[in-house]
């Protein structure tokens, strides 16, 4: 059993995520937290594998405590289950080692592959004193955020970083309008070129659509949107 912390302010959304972890089996929730210094103080007390954490708490956000825990250099791991969609938040996230991270709303299978994943994850290292790099380059592919729908797609073309490419599509899920490859570039902290790259590869894999906007002069501008 993986023993876990549920930290969220909703007591409604807080029984919803226990029921849901409850129904995944294999982890057991030894305490849960409304608000950011009781989490600290239970995490502290029970020093658990696993945090389920909410970003907005009424006392600190959830980035504070992930900080926190990682300052004090506490041997936990985080999934971010949260209503938090902003890109630089996400950023934050990614920043600061969350495992994986789940924006509200979001359905049972969504939470139920996040936790099964973590689970063979954390079994990995069972028992293992050392690791070789061909276990070590599987067991970062595993615990990878899911960020394509193609299962082969996690060998990137060269060039492209995993991270930059989450930060694309976060970047791209914010807007229902979509975004032109300028646009993207600025909101991502990107040249335009690389922005194009990643934009391109997504398109490849079916993960963006792109639309010709035309105005009233000049040439159109390709806007991208996520496939959603």
């Amino acid at each position: 059993m993986i023993n876990l912390i549920l930290v969220e302010d909703d007591p409604m959304v807080m029984s919803v995520n226990e029921s849901f972890i409850l129904r995944v089996g294999g982890f057991q929730i030894v305490n849960s937290a409304r608000t950011g210094r009781l989490a600290l103080e239970l995490i502290e007390k029970h020093k658990p594998r696993l945090v389920i954490l909410d970003v907005y708490l009424p006392d600190m956000s959830g980035i504070q405590i992930l900080k926190e825990l990682r300052r004090q250099g506490t041997p936990t791991d985080v999934i971010m289950i949260t209503a938090a969609d902003e890109v630089n938040i996400v950023q934050d996230a990614i920043r600061f080692g969350v495992v994986d991270y789940i924006i509200k709303p979001f359905k049972f299978e969504r939470i139920k592959a996040a936790l099964e994943k973590y689970k063979a994850y954390s079994n990995k290292f069972r028992d293992q004193r050392i690791i070789d790099q061909e276990q070590l380059d599987n067991l970062t592919r595993m615990n990878s955020f899911p960020v394509l729908n193609n299962p082969d797609s996690d060998v990137l073309p060269k060039g492209l970083r995993e991270i930059t490419l989450k930060q694309v599509i976060t970047f791209l899920g914010n807007g229902k309008q979509g975004y032109s490859a300028e646009e993207v570039a600025e909101g991502v902290g990107l040249a335009r070129v690389t922005a194009r790259r990643y934009l391109e590869y997504l398109g490849k894999n079916g993960r963006v659509c792109l639309e010709s906007q035309y105005g009233s002069v000049g040439r159109p501008v390709n806007i991208y949107k996520v496939n959603r």
